[in-house]
């Protein structure tokens, strides 16, 4: 038992959490992480070797969260379920426990402050972003509410910008109803369903049809 650590994983990676979501990774020292968790500053390098691997198990629970609630947006279209993604990271008026903004959006703009292994994990969890805003569009595809021809790279990171600029406007003045219009734009982005061409086709059909009854 003397090697086991005593502390509650989930617990203390949460109060780190707190602190490099709300300061960033150079902003945040070791003595500030350890004061947060409640841990030593050698408890810390036991569990988690240093600060650059407390910060990678930090934003991947914070990645994987985010992942989660992402993936549980439902609706009965492609276009709808975007909608509602967006509107599920609406940030709500009133104050919030949480830090303001994304913890990986944070992540990104210090990206080249941040060692190796921790932008690894960074652009790892922007991809897992990305992935879901990407099937999202190939599912419309599959569906016929978009056409095969459809822009899947383009779209999936136009819509993770807005998403990812929807989360953190709000630190600039972004009211929610400002934030509400920025979503009702973004989705012009969504293109029109093509004309069907089958009409096309049966027209030509009874044009043919009539000019064999001519002769």
């Amino acid at each position: 038992m003397s090697g086991k650590p005593q502390f509650d994983d989930d617990t203390v990676i949460n109060s780190a959490m707190e602190i490099f979501w709300r300061h960033g990774y150079a902003a945040s020292s070791i003595d500030q992480l350890a004061a947060a968790m409640g841990l030593s500053r050698s408890s810390i390098y036991k569990r988690f070797r240093d600060k650059d691997g407390l910060f990678q198990e930090v934003l991947s629970t914070y990645t994987q969260r985010v992942l989660k609630r992402m993936g549980a947006v439902q609706a009965g279209t492609r276009r709808q379920q975007l909608e509602a993604l967006f509107h599920e990271f609406l940030p709500r008026d009133g104050k919030s426990a949480r830090p303001p903004g994304c913890m990986l959006a944070r992540s990104c703009m210090e990206i080249a402050d941040l060692p190796p292994a921790s932008q690894a994990v960074t652009r790892e969890g922007v991809s897992g972003q990305r992935a879901i805003l990407s099937k999202i569009l190939r599912d419309a595809i599959t569906g016929g509410e978009l056409a095969p021809t459809s822009d899947i790279a383009g779209l999936s990171w136009h819509f993770l910008g807005v998403l990812q600029a929807m989360m953190n406007l709000p630190q600039a003045g972004a009211t929610s109803g400002e934030l509400g219009r920025v979503v009702e734009l973004a989705m012009l982005a969504w293109p029109p369903v093509p004309s069907a061409v089958a009409p096309q086709r049966s027209s030509k059909r009874r044009s043919s049809s009539a000019r064999l009854g001519e002769k």
